[in-house]
């Protein structure tokens, strides 16, 4: 059984589950090329990817909301990546096995993303993963999105953790300081997008893991048999 200091594992989905990098930046560079602009370089929009729409368009032209042109794109973009949802997204090297550590061991897992409902529960779907947990909360589930504790509270109650004996997983800033504010110990992972919000170790996470294999040895360790 597992040792009841820890009782579940949170996941972020962009860039901590899933590699959906390459279906997000195709999205946005067939809004740039409708727009008469080059596309980009995956490996340009990849940093970006974790921030959804806002970060795309900000890398692909160089602007927020706010500006005139930005709820068109915006819905352009989405209009392309719902198309394309799982095209070639992948879940990560490693992942499945972490999945399968954590179903071995007889602890609750989850997602939690900014993603809204509408492209998470198909992706999740796409991806194999509905059937495994019972917990999906997505940008739109709760009144605030991270960096708000809502979302993770909202996730722990649904598979009945203790938001203290419960890690959450990601790879932007605003996934610790999410993580924090709810409680959990938090876990960066240094494969994923992470952004432009400053060096990895200045975000205050609990634990850096640079493969999902460290993960599942440190869960083990802390669970596993004695």
């Amino acid at each position: 059984m597992p040792d009841s200091s820890l009782q579940a594992v949170l996941f972020d989905l962009d860039g901590t589950l899933a590699d959906t990098a390459p279906d997000l930046g195709a999205a946005a560079n067939a809004v740039l090329i409708e727009e008469c602009l080059a596309a980009k370089p995956l490996p340009e929009l990849r940093p970006y990817t974790s921030q959804g729409v806002r970060g795309l368009l900000r890398a692909g032209f160089g602007i927020e909301p706010g500006h005139a042109d930005y709820e068109r794109l915006a819905q352009r973009f989405l209009d392309f990546y719902s198309d394309r949802l799982c095209v070639d997204t992948t879940l990560f090297a490693g992942i499945p096995e972490l999945l399968d550590t954590l179903d071995d061991l007889g602890l609750g897992w989850g997602i939690v993303t900014n993603k809204r409902m509408r492209f998470t529960d198909p992706l999740v779907a796409q991806l194999g993963l509905t059937p495994r947990t019972p917990c999906v909360v997505s940008g739109d589930t709760t009144p605030q999105a991270k960096p708000s504790p809502l979302p993770i509270l909202h996730a722990c109650q649904l598979l009945g953790c203790d938001p203290l004996r419960t890690l959450y997983v990601g790879d932007d800033r605003r996934d610790i300081e999410a993580g924090r504010a709810a409680g959990c110990t938090t876990v960066a992972v240094s494969y994923g997008y992470l952004g432009h919000s400053g060096p990895l170790e200045s975000w205050g996470a609990d634990l850096i893991v640079d493969h999902p294999e460290q993960l599942a040895d440190y869960v083990f360790r802390r669970v596993g048999p004695k």
